[in-house]
């Protein structure tokens, strides 16, 4: 189930998608993971004239950590880092995934690298978990990233002198 994705036909009822979208998160408020909801329902971040909306943002890095969940535990948790440089290069968008369980990420073109953030959408898994999915598009689609995590994080951190 997803809403404002290409793949589920939002460009033929922009408005009418992201009504349903924000039905959708109103819904599920209570179990909806506390960082990602208040993202998801800011009034910025589909806000494409909002430096801190990734639309059209670019990826800089992408990092994956693998540390002990505990001293000297032999269990694994697995964290993903992600930062953007937003669309009008004024700053940078950070986004921080703890206890991933979860990612596919796809890229079927990547000779110009990940090219623009598109459409991303942030929903809750049949498990109960966070999903957020993430659209790259060039001149056409790039790739599809779905990452399912406890929460997320998102910085935007200004760049000086711009």
């Amino acid at each position: 189930m997803a809403f404002i994705l290409a793949a589920d036909g939002r460009d033929a009822d922009i408005p009418g998608s992201f009504r349903r979208y924000k039905d959708y998160l109103q819904s599920l408020r209570d179990v909806f993971p506390p960082l990602a909801f208040a993202l998801a329902t800011s009034d910025w971040y589909f806000n494409f004239t909002d430096h801190r909306c990734p639309h059209d943002a670019w990826l800089e890095t992408l990092s994956l950590y693998e540390l002990p969940a505990g001293d000297g535990s032999r269990e694994r948790s697995l964290s993903l880092n992600v930062r953007l440089l937003g669309a009008y290069h004024d700053g940078h968008i950070e986004l921080r995934y703890a206890n991933v369980l979860r990612y596919e990420l796809s890229v079927s073109d990547a000779e110009r690298g990940h090219r623009d953030w598109r459409y991303d959408e942030l929903r809750m898994s049949e498990r109960g978990h966070l999903i957020h999915e993430i659209e790259w598009r060039g001149t056409s689609d790039v790739g599809i990233w779905v990452i399912e995590a406890s929460d997320l994080e998102f910085h935007w951190l200004p760049i000086e002198g711009t």
